[in-house]
């Protein structure tokens, strides 16, 4: 029934935004009439496309190419949405300008209309080609440990982010030859049974002193019991619900908290002084967990390094502008007030569309 119910009111969402842009844009435009229509067939097309990707998005009978194709579409509307705005801005401006012919005045709106399809085109079709770049290795120097660590977060396997993009990624992650292998949250982004053959690709990952894993907040959202069991049962991970793991070889405490969005769904509720009980004070400490804005909770804890994920740097920009608004970071490394070392990583996948504009996928390589 839940998802029923977001069905409904995503399409609704949509439904009313690509009439509102076709509303306020298209009569706007002046061109001839085919090239007005066939505008409106795109604004068809894409919205058809967005309804499509919800359903292809949990079904394995959608053909690869054509799930490709409805992805793209989510990050058109994006595009179209920007438009829009500007659009309205540009619409203002122009009306309050006085004292210009009406042919003056028609040229300033063709030449404006032409300046944003050619830069929408060229954002798209560059946040495509980004999108498109195998994850980077990013070398990060914290400086605050004698072992090298590779952290990935952010995989979201299903839809696009089939067997072969795991398998590929567990290949660069050996090439490191890492001590030891951190996994924060969001790799699953659909029912288990459907995916089972791409996650336990990462049973193949190399790590001398095991892989740690912490929930995100999408594992919620596909039956978390189920996945935890699942990963428990069948895969090299060690999940970490609010406990941790003292590994002596490396002198080192592993925390690891549940994500907060156990708050919304009283489930699986994150508890830093539960997952901190029972560490060596004598070892250095490092915390999982999937959100930056878990440093809120932090309290007297003073890990000397936080790793996090969740925001895909952006992912598209200017989206990182609005994720700065939930979140303290968006990527890269940081040193709070209390000494702690936080690393956002970027994510080595994608949620929505395959595009990436001012962020990279990546695979966190730190020493």
């Amino acid at each position: 029934m839940n998802m029923i119910l977001f069905f409904f009111l995503f399409a609704l969402l949509l439904i009313s935004f690509h009439s509102l842009f076709y509303l306020r844009v298209i009569p706007k435009l002046l061109v001839i009439p085919l090239v007005a229509k066939l505008f409106t067939a795109f604004l068809v097309i894409n919205l058809l496309f967005n309804l499509l990707y919800v359903v292809s998005r949990y079904s394995n009978a959608v053909p690869y190419h054509l799930h490709y194709l409805f992805s793209i579409s989510i990050g058109v509307s994006f595009v179209l949405l920007l438009y829009l705005i500007l659009h309205e801005i540009l619409h203002v401006f122009h009306k309050g300008v006085r004292g210009i012919n009406e042919s003056k005045r028609k040229f300033i709106k063709k030449s404006g209309d032409g300046a944003m399809f050619a830069l929408s085109t060229a954002y798209l079709s560059t946040a495509i080609y980004e999108g498109s770049k195998e994850p980077v290795v990013n070398v990060v120097k914290v400086e605050r440990f004698d072992f090298s660590i590779v952290q990935i977060s952010d995989l979201h396997i299903g839809g696009l982010i089939d067997k072969e993009f795991v398998k590929n990624s567990v290949a660069k992650i050996n090439a490191l030859h890492p001590d030891i292998v951190f996994v924060t949250g969001d790799i699953i982004d659909t029912a288990v049974a459907s995916i089972r053959e791409s996650i336990l690709e990462l049973n193949n990952i190399q790590s001398k002193h095991g892989i740690y894993f912490v929930l995100g907040n999408h594992e919620y959202f596909h039956n978390p019991l189920e996945i935890i069991d699942f990963l428990k049962k069948e895969t090299k991970l060690q999940v970490l619900l609010n406990e941790n793991i003292i590994i002596d070889a490396l002198k080192l405490n592993v925390v690891g908290v549940t994500d907060l969005f156990g708050y919304k769904v009283d489930l699986l509720v994150p508890d830093i002084c539960k997952a901190y009980k029972g560490i060596n004070p004598e070892y250095k400490t490092i915390l999982l967990a999937h959100q930056p804005k878990f440093i809120q909770e932090l309290g007297v804890f003073t890990p000397e390094l936080i790793l996090s994920g969740h925001t895909h740097g952006g992912q598209i920009y200017p989206f990182n502008h609005l994720v700065k608004l939930q979140q303290p970071f968006v990527k890269g490394l940081h040193i709070l007030p209390n000494s702690s070392a936080i690393y956002v990583n970027s994510g080595i996948g994608f949620w929505g569309p395959p595009m990436r504009l001012n962020s990279q996928a990546e695979i966190a390589y730190l020493i």
